[in-house]
């Protein structure tokens, strides 16, 4: 064998010729027709469910409907705007719709501040802690809304409450006999402490949740950057968590907006006028005065304010979606 044969590389054989690839298998086998398919039981549910109240709702609003349309012996006229634009003269409106917004403000800016607060708390005790806390929350907030109602109002009672109580045996106060309901702002204020008690469980349950997705080296390396605490949660724990922190607040304005069985029953089934909110008006409209049209009015004025809510809400997901 000479040299030239020994320093010669070998001859690489030539690759096959292209195979035609075969086309990739539609992932979405069923097309676009499949997402539609699995919504249809849930929408036919909500069709039915919440469908015709709502077009009883609209159609009542448009209409002069009383006691003696509701027995049979008139028929329903048909008013266009009438009632709407009773309702929208009426200055009493217009003092409700202030009352609400501030008590539903209150409400939530109470709920998550408090609601934060635990759900921090909770990442910093023992496991036993952390679990007799989530019991106690889940126990709160499983309890129904009535009977927590009545355990708040035998709480405030001005004769037998415990809360005065224990108010009067601090030094200089003597709180024997006083009326938390004797006036609209401090009876609302215990009102909104009974909607926060019931709504802080879930979200102190969800934000927990949500801290789990924070990464553990972004808080250290802040740290390690000089960041305190305030710090660690204003730029690394807050940005990760605003996802979360849009969702529940905008679940809360509209569970707050839509408080009744809370006020009802704590005023004993007859609300005074400065006790009253959007959803205990409108049902004071409708089943008191008889008067179902302004009733429904106010009811659907309610509605779209609460859609002006929703709607501030997807616009806020869809920036966050753009962002990520």
């Amino acid at each position: 064998m000479s040299a030239v044969d020994t320093t010669t590389p070998p001859k690489v054989p030539a690759p096959p010729p292209d195979s035609p690839q075969r086309p990739r298998a539609n992932r979405r086998s069923g097309g676009p027709a499949v997402p539609w398919l699995l919504l249809a039981p849930c929408l036919l549910i909500l069709a039915l469910v919440l469908g015709y109240p709502l077009y009883r709702l609209v159609t009542l609003s448009f209409q002069q409907f009383g006691q003696t349309q509701l027995w049979g012996f008139k028929p329903a006229e048909w008013v266009g705007f009438g009632n709407f634009s009773k309702v929208l003269g009426d200055s009493e409106f217009w003092q409700v719709v202030l009352r609400t917004i501030f008590f539903a403000a209150g409400c939530v800016i109470f709920t998550m501040v408090v609601g934060m607060l635990v759900a921090l708390l909770l990442q910093r005790v023992s496991g036993w802690v952390k679990t007799l806390v989530n019991i106690a929350l889940v126990a709160s907030w499983g309890m129904p809304v009535i009977v927590a109602t009545t355990v708040f109002k035998w709480l405030f009672d001005s004769d037998y409450g415990i809360l005065n109580a224990l108010l009067s045996k601090l030094p200089g106060v003597e709180m024997v006999g006083h009326n938390w309901f004797a006036s609209g702002p401090e009876g609302l204020a215990v009102i909104m402490l009974l909607v926060v008690w019931g709504a802080v469980p879930f979200v102190v349950i969800t934000l927990s949740a949500g801290l789990t997705q924070v990464p553990k080296e972004l808080e250290e390396a802040a740290r390690l950057d000089g960041a305190g605490p305030w710090g660690v949660f204003r730029y690394v724990t807050l940005p990760i968590l605003k996802p979360v922190i849009v969702m529940l607040t905008t679940l809360s304005v509209i569970w707050d907006m839509g408080v009744f069985p809370q006020v009802f029953v704590m005023r004993g089934g007859h609300p005074e006028a400065e006790f009253q909110l959007l959803t205990t008006w409108s049902y004071d409209r409708a089943f008191v005065v008889n008067d179902y049209g302004q009733g429904s009015a106010i009811a659907l004025l309610t509605v779209l304010l609460l859609l002006g809510v929703v709607a501030v809400y997807m616009r806020q997901m869809l920036k966050i979606g753009e962002v990520e």
